[in-house]
């Protein structure tokens, strides 16, 4: 009993983090914005401990940067993290379709196929963050399926990093190619083919990253955190906003 006030405290770290989480993955914190402690806490509703302890977790996944006296502020992306990402990504993600070929079911081919229709949806009505979304939803999907626990635990650290650099440069991105990078891996999980599905995947990520490469464009800092002159007033006015 005397511990229960620490799971509970547990629990709200986990949700606060899984809010921050999803906002700075919506572009609701973009690079170089602060997230100040008090103002989250007061948002949420919670202490600033919750909120201290979700900022160092974020931290550990390589998504904000915390400096003493100077508080936390989401990370800039770096193209070069994002491709090593990808590299790494495709490796994983080819070992969990091999995994999972025995294991796909009926059901989980009528889910993956829906999930690319659902992108290429997405694609053609031009929700470009939606279409990210259902892409993450396909490809943990895969690596669910592949009943690996300790694969799932690294393919989650990765995807939060990938994703927020995808965020960056949405607006460039030919959806429709995405989408149709799906269709390979989609194809090869179906017939039940470990080598194609192992170069469909690495195909995936291969054409992807080429994408990234050509349009993503680094930034000093000081473009793109805001100007110190009034980062507070700016910052302040996003968080009221929130939901």
């Amino acid at each position: 009993m005397r511990r229960a006030p620490m799971i509970i405290r547990s629990v709200l770290s986990d949700q606060v983090k899984d809010y921050l989480l999803t906002a700075i993955l919506a572009g609701e914190f973009p690079p170089g914005s602060r997230i100040i402690e008090t103002r989250v806490a007061r948002h949420l509703g919670v202490s600033q401990g919750p909120v201290r302890e979700a900022l160092r977790d974020l931290e550990a996944l390589g998504l904000i940067d915390s400096t003493p006296y100077q508080g936390a502020r989401v990370r800039q992306p770096h193209k070069a993290e994002l491709l090593e990402a990808y590299d790494v990504r495709a490796v994983l993600e080819s070992f969990g379709a091999r995994l999972a070929m025995p294991r796909l079911s009926d059901a989980d081919l009528l889910d993956l196929e829906g999930y690319v229709t659902s992108m290429q949806q997405a694609a053609l009505n031009g929700e470009e963050n939606e279409q990210a979304r259902i892409d993450v939803l396909f490809h943990s999907r895969i690596v669910a399926i592949s009943g690996n626990q300790v694969l799932q635990r690294l393919w989650h650290y990765l995807e939060p990093v990938s994703r927020t650099h995808i965020t960056y440069i949405l607006p460039g991105v030919d959806s429709d190619v995405i989408s149709g990078l799906h269709l390979p891996i989609l194809a090869a999980l179906r017939a039940r083919d470990t080598a194609s599905a192992d170069q469909a995947i690495h195909d995936h990520f291969r054409i992807a990253g080429s994408m990234f490469d050509t349009l993503f464009v680094e930034r000093p800092a000081s473009e793109s955190a805001p100007a110190a002159s009034g980062p507070d007033l700016a910052e302040e006015t996003a968080h009221e906003a929130l939901p």
